[in-house]
């Protein structure tokens, strides 16, 4: 049977990743399990522990070279390609989101812009149309994406969803405000700036 990672390792990935790419920017060639772990607030032994899941990347006392390490994680997240992204909101939030030039060289593209209202559909973000709502299915089964971003009202959210999971979605960014339900086969991740900020203010004084 292959070893199930815990998904808590998965999340640590990109973030390793983002920091080996910035010393990558700054014109190393090798790092440590201990640099990465002063840079990133982990212990360098959880950083070795969760790189040990996938392989020897590393020798005693040499450390890791950073292209290679790159190369390894960009391949365990399956980043080494473009993933092509239907974002389904056209508002100010989707706006922003399809403007934003920080998913390119990281392994996604925004391929397609979706919304329902009529003043923003078959107008354009830079250089997307926003399709229509009713093309969304066929635009998700012809072109076999597999990854959308939400960014609707959350009282549209499940029924966007669902259209999504219908059409083959298997990969979903939520910035709706609500909890989606969707098959166990399909992964979630909801981004709610509310929630973070709650979190924190539970710590001031």
């Amino acid at each position: 049977m292959p070893t199930i990672i815990p998904d808590i390792v998965i999340s640590r990935l990109p973030i390793y990743l983002r920091a080996l790419e910035r010393l990558s920017q700054e014109g190393h060639e090798v790092t440590s399990s201990h640099e990465l772990g002063k840079r990133l607030g982990i212990s360098s032994a959880q950083i070795r522990k969760d790189l040990s899941h996938f392989g020897g990347f590393g020798k005693q006392g040499t450390g890791y070279r950073i292209p290679y390490l790159k190369d390894q994680l960009r391949q365990v997240l399956k980043v080494e390609q473009d993933w092509e992204i239907a974002l389904i909101g056209a508002g100010d939030l989707g706006n922003a989101v399809a403007r934003y030039r920080g998913f390119a060289d990281r392994g996604f593209r925004i391929a397609y812009v979706f919304d329902n209202a009529p003043d923003k559909v078959g107008a354009h973000i830079d250089d997307f149309e926003v399709l229509p709502m009713d093309r969304l299915h066929e635009t998700i089964v012809h072109n076999s994406i597999r990854i959308a971003m939400i960014a609707v009202p959350a009282e549209a959210a499940q029924i966007v969803a669902d259209i999504l999971v219908e059409a083959g979605i298997r990969a979903i960014l939520n910035y709706a405000p609500i909890n989606l339900v969707v098959p166990s086969d399909v992964r979630v991740q909801y981004i709610d700036p509310v929630i973070h900020l709650q979190r924190m203010t539970y710590y001031l004084p």
